[in-house]
């Protein structure tokens, strides 16, 4: 089934869960946000990469309006919901500032915290924070969807994040964040032992002498 919904497209990826400061300043946004508010409606956040729409995107609501400025400035809370596939795009939408589009929702996925991938997954991630000296405590039961969760903490570039958007399955997500944690472990280890020969440089060492 198709919706037609206000967008406000950004160059970053939104995903279902996540909460999303916007400041909120051009008219045609102001004008978009006034209006879901008002009438307690959903707009969607579509992925512009590269100066382009690739095609999906997260359809969001309005959780808090932090505040209101006197020029017509907003900082407002936005909660994403779900995925959608851009079929349309509109702009602006017929006697709006805005742009809009006609999307296709996917259904929402059931939430599962178990899986195959999940352990293997959660070790990785461990050993990255560990190198990085960064605690965590994240915990799977109190996030279905982990792969979202966790998805903007793993050093991914926005077209990974956007690749990431587009899978259907947890299961999925979760392997592809698997093979990206294989590659960055041993990337910041090798810096991690840079650093600290960096910091050994200049300071007396006991060395063993060389027999020749």
């Amino acid at each position: 089934m198709e919706n037609l919904i206000p967008l406000f497209p950004l160059s970053l990826v939104v995903y279902p869960g996540e909460d999303l400061n916007l400041h909120v300043f051009e008219p045609r946004y102001r004008q978009l946000i006034n209006e879901c508010i008002e009438e307690e409606k959903t707009f969607g956040i579509p992925a512009f990469i590269d100066n382009k729409l690739p095609g999906y995107g997260t359809e969001v609501h309005v959780t808090t309006l932090h505040q209101r400025y006197e020029d017509g400035r907003m900082d407002v809370k936005t909660k994403g919901l779900r995925i959608f596939r851009l079929v349309d795009f509109l702009n602006p939408v017929p006697d709006k500032l805005y742009a809009g589009g006609r999307v296709q929702l996917l259904d929402p996925e059931e939430p599962s915290t178990s899986g195959t991938f999940l352990t293997p997954l959660l070790d990785r991630l461990g050993r990255l924070y560990d190198l990085l000296q960064i605690e965590t405590d994240y915990d799977p039961t109190k996030s279905p969807l982990f792969s979202y969760k966790i998805a903007h903490k793993v050093g991914l570039s926005i077209e990974q994040e956007y690749e990431l958007l587009t899978m259907g399955t947890e299961a999925e997500r979760q392997q592809f964040l698997i093979r990206h944690l294989d590659k960055v472990i041993p990337v910041v280890a090798d810096m991690e032992r840079t650093k600290d020969r960096i910091k050994m440089n200049g300071h007396f060492k006991n060395l063993d002498p060389l027999s020749f």
